[in-house]
């Protein structure tokens, strides 16, 4: 953990520590948890409500009193927020809606409806300041600010009522992907909004940027690549044209008394090659705690140095209070993929669990330098196994070529933070992570997170660029550019891994449906506005089997640029398409923060195809839980589509219910006029489920 070298900056946290623990202030000023007006429903994104009409005896008599239909299908990983007696969500394309709390009757809905969005949103955010109430949202790279009462964008804001997400990046990134999936997170008239771009050597800058939410101008940039007169530029070596990133995109928190915005920002592009940005590359994978007023830097702690497995933090941290020594001390806790955690307190990064560095094995691919140490929490221990923890033994009773998995699994690199390599290195937890971008609940009166995780293992591998000498046309050019990591050079895609063929697609889209595509995204896939009209034409033409066999030889600016390029996203599966290792794949699990103990661990769903044996194997999940005062928790998540209630004392399974499709966002707990309600948004489409269109909310009879 490094904090802040000058006088002025160790003043201002010594002042906040005193004027925190002196006048009997020892602990932040208790929120009520009654309501669900933001994002994960409170600034500290505890998941946490105190509403206790629907207890462990009458769970049972839940059902469902509304389901809005939205006017789309497909992936709504949106949390609703509920403002008054208006729930507040976003739809599988991008639309915008307000509907009745109580009733599920649509008040209204922004978005075109002709034009059609296929990225993702996990909600919105509300600002209001006496009768000015306003919604926030993104769709592609514009944030909107809208009348929270009618939907209608508000003029004064930006141009018409909407701004250009990169309006505060550099000159040279302004017309380079950048969207938002998560909802920004609001400190008294600013809005500070997290950022989704490439992940390979396009990638813009991803600066942390607060927007004035009433006008929409920049009011200030925290760079998280510094430049050169910036601290933290002389962890980069070699830097170039080609790096970029470092972005938050998963979600921050906010401390509105202490004036901290809490910020995990991504790994630096391209992901899995750092030849071009040899050092540990500060401000990556790093807690970021912010003055909220000015984006100054009050501290900071890295969980990844010199990241190439892009193992940047998935989730927003959660603020809650941790016990040490009788006292309480408020603390920050980020869950990772690893499957770690790691506890600060807030005011000044001190780790509340010792953090050991530890040696790590080093690269062999030609010109990276993997950092020769990484930093592991002592307490609590993982909440997902580890790549090293693996066996012949660990290979799945149910898999039919178990010989073929073993073969694989002996002959991968296993070690943790083995670097990607020509050869295979078995990732495990995966690619997506043992935590993901749900989040975690918490107790955060008594120190208790209660997190929900993946097992599922991924091949990691390089393989050498193929340059312009092996490549007949400029389309299978900017194919391999641009699409192979996904997509697989002969163009079949991984659809276990939720990358579909492209072998077929003149039969199932028009080149304009591509065109768009291409430039907008579609779910996870990112967009690529800036390749020029000439490159796209050209791989339209090579993905409709039209090529011209134009040589490219000539083509310089076309070869990308360094030596090595990800192989792509496989699982690690049997040859049913079920996970290669041994149950369990999804598991839920409650820590104790104070002690760095578990309360519990059990697998989180159930896997249908294998019958009666796949009950209790757990399933992949995405999506978070949400827990009550009164001892309940909630969850949906899993793979299997199931919306489960569970004693969150003992993990007892108290209720679940089958949703109209798998719903892979974290629910809202609210109350309108004595009445207690649990929405969740059922979207399905993710991991192969049947797509969705509905928030379904569920109340006593």
């Amino acid at each position: 953990m490094q904090c802040t070298k000058t006088t002025s900056k160790l003043i201002a946290v010594c002042f906040l520590y005193i004027s925190f623990v002196s006048c009997d202030k020892t602990t932040p000023k208790k929120p009520s948890y009654t309501s669900w007006s933001t994002y994960l429903g409170d600034e500290g994104r505890s998941h946490y409500s105190t509403l206790s009409q629907i207890t462990k005896e009458n769970v049972k008599d839940l059902q469902v009193v509304w389901s809005y239909e939205a006017p789309d299908w497909g992936q709504m990983q949106m949390n609703p927020i509920v403002v008054d007696t208006l729930l507040y969500g976003v739809t599988a394309a991008l639309r915008a809606f307000a509907v009745h709390a109580a009733t599920g009757e649509e008040i209204w809905r922004f978005g075109d409806s002709l034009q059609v969005w296929h990225s993702t949103s996990r909600g919105v955010s509300y600002w209001e300041n006496g009768n000015d109430k306003r919604i926030l949202f993104t769709r592609g790279s514009d944030l909107y600010a809208l009348d929270a009462l009618t939907g209608k964008p508000i003029p004064s804001f930006g141009i018409q009522g909407k701004i250009d997400l990169r309006s505060g990046l550099p000159e040279e990134d302004k017309d380079k992907f950048v969207i938002s999936n998560t909802p920004g997170t609001i400190y008294k008239d600013l809005i500070v909004m997290p950022l989704r771009i490439s992940e390979d050597i396009d990638a813009a800058r991803g600066d942390i940027m607060a927007f004035n939410v009433i006008t929409g101008a920049v009011e200030w940039v925290f760079h998280t690549i510094p430049y050169p007169t910036e601290e933290g530029y002389e962890t980069w070596k070699d830097q170039n044209e080609f790096v970029g990133a470092a972005n938050n995109w998963a979600g921050m928190a906010v401390d509105k008394e202490l004036g901290i915005i809490y910020i995990p920002t991504g790994s630096a592009a391209p992901d899995f090659y750092g030849g071009m940005r040899k050092g540990s590359n500060l401000f990556s994978d790093c807690l970021l705690a912010l003055d909220a007023n000015t984006g100054e830097r009050i501290w900071h702690f890295q969980f990844t140095h010199h990241d190439i497995w892009d193992r940047d933090p998935p989730a927003p941290p959660n603020l809650l209070l941790v016990e040490r020594k009788d006292k309480k001390i408020p603390a920050v806790a980020q869950v990772t993929k690893q499957g770690y955690v790691y506890v600060f307190d807030r005011r000044t990064g001190e780790p509340l669990f010792d953090i050991a560095e530890k040696t790590v094995p080093s690269s062999t691919l030609k010109g990276e330098e993997a950092w020769p140490t990484q930093p592991f929490p002592i307490a609590p221990k993982p909440f997902a196994r580890q790549s090293n923890e693996l066996t012949a033994d660990d290979i799945s009773p149910f898999a039919e070529n178990r010989e073929a998995l073993k073969e694989l699994l002996i002959k991968a690199d296993k070690r943790i933070y083995a670097p990607p390599n020509l050869s295979p290195v078995l990732l495990l937890p995966g690619y997506d992570g043992a935590a993901e971008w749900g989040g975690t609940a918490a107790d955060p009166e008594e120190g208790i997170i209660y997190v929900n995780s993946n097992e599922m293992a991924w091949v990691m591998q390089m393989d050498t660029v193929i340059q312009n000498g092996k490549v007949t046309s400029l389309g299978e050019q900017v194919y391999l550019n641009n699409c192979v990591i996904c997509h697989k050079v002969d163009r079949s895609g991984m659809a276990a891994s939720g990358f579909p063929s492209l072998i077929d697609i003149k039969s199932r889209k028009t080149k304009e449906e591509v065109a768009v595509q291409i430039v907008t995204g579609k779910g996870m896939m990112i967009g690529f506005p800036q390749i020029p009209d000439r490159e796209k034409k050209a791989l339209i033409d090579y993905l409709f089997d039209e090529n011209d066999k134009m040589e490219v030889e000539s083509e310089k600016s076309n070869q990308y640029p360094l030596p090595y390029k990800h192989a792509g996203y496989n699982k690690f599966l049997d040859n049913k398409g079920l996970p290669g290792i041994s149950p369990p794949w999804g598991t839920l699990h409650a820590i104790n923060l104070n002690t760095g103990k578990y309360i519990w661990s059990i697998p989180l769903g159930d896997t249908p195809e294998l019958g009666a044996e796949g009950k209790g194997t757990g399933t992949e999940n995405y999506g978070g839980p949400i827990v009550t005062e009164n001892g309940l928790l909630f969850i949906g998540a899993t793979k299997d589509g199931y919306f489960r209630v569970f004693d969150k004392y003992t993990s007892k399974l108290l209720w679940e219910y089958k949703l109209p499709a798998a719903a892979f966002a974290t629910p809202a707990m609210y109350e309108v006029n004595g009445k207690q309600y649990i929405s969740i948004a059922c979207g399905g489409e993710k991991l192969g489920t049947e797509k969705g269109n509905r928030v379904v909310t569920f109340a006593l009879k």
